[in-house]
């Protein structure tokens, strides 16, 4: 053989003679013949035979091999120990052959035929065609060689549960003048006495011969002595096996071939359950080999898919934001792999490579899942952001809330979909139904804000309305404190809280919110409108004293046309007091109680009726031996009245009017002070019949002066010298204090005045005015006599004295107060005196 042939045919040990499978070199086979790429188009060739019977010479020759020959000068012992096997040169379909040790060989011994039948179970469970090689001398004898070979093939069969269609091809050696037609019905029948007499299971007791086994029979002439014929006859013979296992060729009804890319495995396991002295069964050992197998297949597909370039740039992509087309993509990267997986793993079992398909799709989706969800985030994300921008939208263009949120809902659930859709991967079932939920939850939560956000800004408006419609008119209301308070307030918050309640049923309609729902929105409005009134009184509560005191203040110093009171003394002070006291405790009335709910209360009688007839002003011990029991006012509530609408309290109401009767009677004494002082000053004068007794006494003097001009020139001079002197002394304000004090104060100013008013009209005379004379006023005339001015001092004690006269003979108008300050008063003036 040459070297190509050689090199081509690559022999290989498979087995050593001590059963040690040589699986780097099996390895190495596999690669260099690249047989794991032939799927199923792929046959195994074996051949078995007694030693020394020329099989590796055969195969030499019959499939172009470099199995080593015995030599023939060198004696008659075994070559080829152990399994070989070589690749067939220039046979198609890919064929391998293996060259077995042979059956009787003196070196193992008589007793030894372990090994001998376990090769002989291993090319029965991996061969396709074995070729049984026998000397044509030994057919129809008894003890011949042949024998024991069949009934090792025989036996070894039966520890196959489910035994390959196996085709048997008795290659007869050194064939003689014997026709091929008498020599192969003897064949023939030898074969199937010996199947006859071979023990079989129960289950194949009755099954022929030809259920396992296709038996072809061929004759070729002796190599030493005819060796041309014997190769023309081996090269007839090599026709054969091309296209061996197609339909009608020696394999061509073969089952349960391994495939190719499998072969490696399966015979390592076959050979490791022959080894181990196991049945050997063949469907579970193809299953057993398409698990591996596939399982490989499916591992390595998943390896490379998980560094593919292009699933690794999509996966970074959909991290950073939404990849269009993303399930088109990725679909096309996971079917490239499912298709070799499928490419590969096509001529295992198929139930073996379903499932181990299954589990590649699996975990391949697993694997590319999490890009997905990324996906479905983003989606959820720009959908929901979508959402927001359009409710704004919409609610700014005036569109009803719940319109605008069916809509804006709508159209970004729409939206998502069609991003779902994209994203979808054909080969998995995965569901966006749980990303959608969660979108429309938070969909829902939105709006479930936005509305509770804009009713509260809805809300707040129409208090603020509410506010600005109560606040002022209310807080007026108060102050005028009169009988048409309370319903002019009623009749406000009536007019004012259904206008807003109004509008509001108008605006909130577009919420479409349960009846329910707008019942406690508009019950809110109107408790807070309530409120605000009840606020806005208790506030004015606060300052009910102020407020007392200036209702009093303004009836009390002002008359019907309020215009200021001038205390002439022809005003009824007592009266006048009443009223004014009246003013203010009605308007203490109208404050001590909330009248919203139109209750009749007997707030106003009990307080007139108790301090006004004045049955509790007293505080004296007397009447407090009485009991608190006969004051209407003793009590922290009022008859018919609610604790929670009580302004003020009976009792508060008390002392709020002993102070305010404390603060105001110093007005009242003033006005009493103002009006003697006014009497006083119009007693100057003499009495009208006074002057009219010195009209007719003095009538005829009158007409003396009347008659003389010069008389009437002398009075004339008179009356502007005493207007002069009037002006000067200023005599109305020094009688405002008494006659008497006046008369003192310008008698003392007289003489001062007099030479002040000559001297300026000398000086008017000489048409000059006197520098550097100081002026000596009036004033420091009187400030420089002190006999005059203590009289002043104790006139005006003696005015004080009377005045205080007047106000004792009232009760009414007397006060602790108003004693403290005459007697402060009288200090005073002794003091001055004393000075």
């Amino acid at each position: 053989m040459g070297r190509s042939e050689e090199e081509d045919s690559f022999p290989t040990q498979l087995i050593d003679g001590n059963g040690e499978f040589n699986v780097e070199g099996l390895d190495t086979f596999v690669k260099k013949t690249k047989l794991a790429d032939r799927g199923l188009s792929y046959a195994v060739v074996a051949i078995m035979g007694p030693q020394s019977s020329g099989k590796s010479t055969l195969l030499n020759h019959l499939f172009n091999t470099s199995f080593r020959e015995m030599d023939a000068f060198a004696g008659r012992s075994q070559t080829t120990k152990g399994i070989w096997m070589a690749k067939c040169v220039g046979i198609e379909p890919f064929t391998l052959v293996m060259d077995l040790e042979g059956t009787d060989g003196r070196e193992r011994g008589e007793d030894d035929t372990t090994f001998e039948k376990q090769s002989a179970l291993f090319a029965l469970a991996v061969a396709d065609i074995v070729l049984i090689n026998m000397w044509c001398h030994d057919i129809g004898r008894e003890q011949a060689a042949n024998k024991p070979l069949l009934k090792t093939v025989f036996q070894v069969m039966l520890r196959l549960f489910s035994p390959r269609k196996t085709t048997l091809l008795f290659v007869i050696r050194d064939k003689t003048k014997t026709p091929m037609e008498l020599l192969e019905p003897v064949l023939r029948e030898d074969i199937q006495k010996i199947w006859d007499l071979v023990r079989k299971p129960e289950a194949h007791k009755n099954t022929p011969l030809s259920e396992f086994f296709n038996v072809e029979v061929v004759a070729l002439s002796s190599y030493e002595d005819k060796e041309k014929v014997f190769k023309q006859e081996v090269a007839e013979l090599r026709q054969r096996f091309f296209h061996s296992i197609s339909p009608g060729g020696l394999a061509g009804d073969r089952r349960g071939v391994v495939p190719a890319s499998g072969f490696s495995f399966s015979s390592q396991e076959i050979w490791k359950v022959i080894k181990e002295n196991r049945d050997l069964d063949l469907p579970a050992h193809k299953v057993m080999v398409a698990t591996v197998r596939c399982e490989e297949i499916a591992n390595e597909k998943l390896h490379h898919l998980a560094t593919d370039e292009s699933w690794l740039e999509l996966q970074k992509a959909a991290e950073d934001g939404l990849v269009p087309g993303f399930g088109r993509k990725l679909s096309s990267i996971l079917e490239k792999y499912f298709s070799e997986y499928d490419a590969e793993a096509i001529y295992f079992d198929e139930g073996v490579r379903k499932e181990k398909r299954l589990l590649l799709k699996s975990k391949a989706l697993d694997l590319v899942y999490s890009p997905y969800a990324t996906m479905l985030g983003h989606l959820r994300s720009n959908a929901l952001e979508s959402f927001k921008i359009r409710l704004e939208q919409s609610l700014n263009q005036g569109k009803g809330f719940a319109n605008a949120v069916r809509d804006s809902r709508q159209a970004c659930l729409l939206v998502f979909d069609k991003g779902c859709e994209d994203a979808a991967v054909k080969q998995a079932t995965w569901d966006a139904s749980k990303v959608r939920e969660k979108l429309c939850r938070d969909i829902d939560s939105h709006a479930s804000s936005a509305q509770t956000a804009r009713l509260s800004e809805l809300t707040a408006n129409y208090k603020k309305r509410l506010t600005q419609a109560l606040s002022e008119p209310v807080e007026s209301l108060l102050e005028a404190g009169g009988k048409e308070t309370w319903p002019s307030i009623r009749t406000l918050l009536k007019r004012e809280t259904e206008a807003a309640v109004t509008d509001f049923l108008d605006v909130v309609t577009g919420f479409e919110l349960d009846h329910a729902t707008i019942d406690a929105m508009v019950q809110n409005l109107k408790d807070y409108s309530r409120s605000l009134v009840e606020k806005k009184a208790r506030e004015e509560a606060a300052k009910i004293l102020i407020r007392m005191k200036d209702r009093f203040s303004t009836v009390f110093s002002h008359d019907k046309d309020s215009m200021p009171r001038v205390w002439t003394g022809k005003e009824d002070i007592r009266a006048i007091t009443k009223d004014a006291r009246a003013e203010a405790l009605s308007l203490l009335s109208v404050m001590a109680a909330i009248r919203l709910d139109e209750r009749p209360d007997k707030i106003e009688s009990t307080l007139f009726s108790t301090l006004m007839d004045g049955t509790v002003s007293d505080t004296s011990s007397h009447n407090r031996s009485l009991g608190d029991s006969t004051d209407p006012l003793a009590s922290s509530s009022w008859e018919k009245v609610p604790p929670r609408d009580v302004l003020l309290t009976p009792v508060q109401c008390k002392s709020l009017w002993r102070q305010f009767k404390s603060e105001t009677e110093y007005t009242v004494t003033q006005a009493i002070s103002s009006q003697e002082a006014h009497k006083r000053n119009n007693n100057w004068l003499p009495p009208a019949w006074a002057i009219v007794l010195m009209i007719v006494l003095g009538f005829n003097e009158l007409m003396m002066l009347l008659k003389n001009p010069l008389y009437l020139l002398g009075l004339f001079v008179a009356f502007l010298l005493s207007k002069a002197l009037w002006v000067q002394l200023d005599v109305p304000r020094e009688f405002q204090h008494g006659a008497l004090a006046g008369v003192l104060s310008v008698t003392s100013k007289f003489l001062p005045t007099v030479m002040n008013l000559l001297r300026k009209l000398a000086e008017e005379a000489q048409g000059k005015t006197t520098q550097g004379v100081p002026e000596y006023s009036a004033s420091q005339s009187y400030r420089h006599q002190s006999p005059s001015h203590s009289v002043s001092n104790t006139v005006c004690e003696s005015v004080s004295s009377n005045i205080s006269s007047l106000a004792d003979d009232d009760a009414e108008y007397s006060s602790p107060a108003l004693v403290q300050r005459r007697n402060t008063s009288n200090v005073r003036e002794t003091e001055i005196t004393e000075m």
